[in-house]
């Protein structure tokens, strides 16, 4: 097997709101070839579930970016307004960051119809119903996470030893044991 190629990477990255959104954006990444395991879960995840729609990751109609890129909601999605932020701001978001991940060098232009990604999308269900919901702010967030994801998964980020070295002054944001 050639050592460059991909065959399974994982990566996650957080970009938090502006002030008074709730527009956290919090990808989780998979990536690797489309005949490896990625690629089989890929295909598996090409059904749909009630309330998981799955999208692929478009800059617009007829322009799928490549890799291709699955997007999967994290959470259920209960309104067509909700499916409209993740169709619409949140894949346009997606689809940028990928295909500029390409332009940049960070994904191997030469791979791109070799390789496939399983994007699992964070939206705060409260967005769906924020009348002062900021569009630019919810595609900062999920381009700038997105990137950073997959430049952390191809890079194999956090390392090892920066986890153990961090093992007892990092604590999970969402959790205090001391509470």
């Amino acid at each position: 097997m050639d050592h460059n190629t991909i065959i399974f990477k994982t990566g996650e990255a957080t970009i938090l709101a502006r002030e008074g959104q709730f527009t956290d954006a919090m990808p989780e990444i998979l990536i690797g070839t489309v005949d490896g395991p990625v690629g089989h879960a890929f295909a598996n995840m090409m059904g749909q579930t009630a309330g998981h729609t799955r999208m692929f990751a478009i800059r617009a109609c007829n322009q799928q970016v490549r890799p291709a890129t699955l997007m999967v909601p994290k959470v259920t999605m209960k309104s067509m307004a909700y499916v409209d932020l993740f169709g619409g701001t949140v894949q346009a978001a997606t689809a940028d960051a990928v295909l500029d991940c390409v332009i940049e060098g960070i994904l191997p232009r030469d791979q791109v119809n070799d390789l496939c990604i399983v994007s699992l999308v964070w939206i705060d269900p409260r967005c769906a119903t924020d009348p002062n919901l900021d569009h630019k702010d919810l595609y900062r967030t999920n381009y700038e996470a997105t990137k950073l994801a997959i430049k952390r998964a191809l890079n194999d980020e956090p390392g090892i030893d920066e986890l153990i070295a961090n093992r007892n002054s990092i604590r999970h944001d969402m959790y205090d044991p001391d509470a």
